[in-house]
């Protein structure tokens, strides 16, 4: 643990690149293998389960200080990070245990089935027998919220670095359902054979948002341009006589959606294909909106009324793999082409379609094309060079999104909450609302959008203008209207406004504009009647 929670502070005491990879590198090179295999899968996602509440937690770290509770949940929203402010207000260790990351992983995982007096009792021990550094690391490794600053892609590189392994077959062995329970540090890594798991996807390439005027692109015809769904993007893995789904965040999704696995009887062994997961309408006319998809996303079964109401296809977008060959370097015209001919022979009903390109012979064709796409259910465009590979992460130049503007309403901010982490001391978590007659109606909460200036504004004036508390929620009077963005809008008897937002961010603060003229629950019903 010691050497982990001492490659942690290197990694949190810099924002080089450089210096981060040189210092993941170098603890991969030492590190225990066990421990190697741990460090690769919390930062990949794959934590521990949480035995132990936060609730719990809070309780027993101000038992140990000596303090009141209220006092200690006065410290969290300053400090910011509840791990830190544990590790703060305990009193130092009296002696120090030297155990290994994994070791310290086994032991929380041991308490899984234990009563609370047995976990409380071994939470103190651990507590009483680690430095300040590692009290650190091993409450995050109780409340799962890691994050050291490292992405996955920078953690693969460092990877490469201290094995000599190329980066991009890093890529590819890390992806699938693994943990360092089913995995060991050479079959992983180092085996030779990267067929040992038949369901391993491939990374997803990934596009920018489009920025810049599309004509600087070039010509339109070296271009393939096709919708942009609204779905979950997905990989539909089939080997082996098997068939797998994974979703972009490595969420195997299979169980989900079993109306696909009857593409076993039609699509070949050693086929990979890059699609989006949509819920589509009983005539097979169009997409129904995300709202209906969403009911299957958390379920591990989908009941027979669920299957009926949202049906689902795959809409493909590539092909990755054919005939048990990678296709990737091939170019996108002879990928789509192949796959073409894979989607004409599947039977009528089949739940796999081709996404359709868009027919453009100027960019501004493409342009009108792109203004229809909510009346369809899509998002916008995506625009793919033909002559493009299939690579990895999000890559500039061969690959872009060209979304529609977002929708946008005023709205008046009402209630404030502290962020976390570096924005603890800043109110950036606020409630909106729209008229209703003479009354205010929240509908959405937002949180990204602003200037750092702009917070340490807010933060000013929500602090002289705070009319109660809600424990850290803080309700100010209405004064500020915000233009709220947000790309779609649907119904839900949850929200006391009867909508639910898609994507909600401050696009601007309107400083400009007075409270009576923000917009009103009728606008909002009526964008619902129109794009929901």
């Amino acid at each position: 643990m010691k050497h982990f929670a001492a490659m942690f502070t290197r990694l949190d005491q810099t924002t080089s690149t450089k210096a981060k990879t040189e210092a993941l590198a170098a603890y991969f090179r030492n590190a225990p293998e066990a421990d190697r295999l741990w460090c690769i899968a919390l930062l990949s996602g794959r934590r521990p389960r949480r035995t132990i509440t936060t609730t719990k937690l809070r309780e027993w770290a101000a038992e140990r200080a000596g303090i009141p509770l209220w006092l200690f949940e006065a410290c969290y929203p300053v400090v910011g990070d509840l791990s830190e402010t544990i590790a703060l207000v305990l009193p130092p260790n009296t002696r120090e245990a030297d155990l290994s990351l994994a070791d310290w992983i086994a032991r929380l995982r041991a308490l899984d089935g234990a009563e609370d007096d047995a976990r409380k009792a071994a939470i103190l021990d651990a507590w009483d027998s680690l430095g300040p550094v590692e009290r650190f690391v091993f409450n995050k490794l109780l409340t799962g919220g890691w994050r050291m600053g490292v992405s996955q892609k920078l953690m693969t590189r460092a990877l490469a670095q201290a094995t000599g392994i190329d980066e991009a077959e890093l890529t590819h062995r890390l992806m699938g359902d693994w943990s360092p329970d089913s995995v060991t540090w050479n079959s992983l890594i180092e085996a030779p054979d990267p067929t040992a798991d038949l369901s391993r996807p491939y990374p997803f390439y990934l596009a920018y948002q489009l920025e810049d005027a599309p004509e600087d692109l070039g010509d339109v015809t070296e271009w393939l341009a096709e919708r942009k769904w609204d779905g979950i993007r997905g990989q539909l893995i089939l080997r082996g006589g098997e068939h797998w789904l994974w979703s972009r965040g490595e969420d195997l999704m299979t169980d989900r959606f079993p109306e696909l696995a009857q593409l076993r009887d039609f699509v070949p062994e050693g086929t990979v294909i890059d699609g989006e997961v949509l819920a589509w309408d009983a005539e097979g006319k169009r997409p129904l909106p995300f709202a209906r998809l969403q009911p299957r996303i958390g379920r591990k079964t989908v009941p027979k009324k669920l299957l009926k109401e949202a049906p689902v296809i795959v809409m493909a977008y590539d092909l990755l793999e054919w005939g048990g060959a990678d296709w990737r370097d091939r170019p996108l015209s002879e990928r789509r082409a192949q796959l073409d001919r894979l989607v004409q022979d599947l039977p009528e009903g089949a739940p796999l379609r081709l996404s359709p390109s868009v027919a453009a012979d100027t960019w501004g064709d493409l342009a009108e094309a792109r203004a229809i796409s909510r009346e369809i259910g899509a998002e916008g465009l995506m625009l793919k060079r033909r002559a493009a590979p299939y690579l990895a992460g999000r890559k500039k130049g061969d690959w872009w999104k060209w979304k529609v503007d977002p929708l946008t309403i005023d709205a008046v901010m009402i209630y404030a909450q502290a962020g976390s982490g570096r924005r603890a001391t800043l109110y950036t978590d606020f409630t909106f609302a729209v008229w209703d007659g003479d009354a205010l109606v929240p509908f959405t909460k937002a949180y990204s959008g602003l200037t750092d200036a702009e917070f340490r504004k807010i933060t000013a004036w929500v602090r002289k203008n705070t009319t109660d508390r809600f424990g850290p929620v803080r309700a100010v009077k209405p004064h500020h209207v915000f233009e709220i963005a947000f790309e779609g809008i649907q119904e839900s008897p949850r929200h006391k406004s009867g909508v639910a937002l898609r994507f909600p961010r401050m696009a601007r603060w309107r400083q400009d504009k007075p409270v009576s003229e923000a917009n009103t629950l009728d606008d909002l019903k009526a964008m619902l009647a129109q794009y929901g």
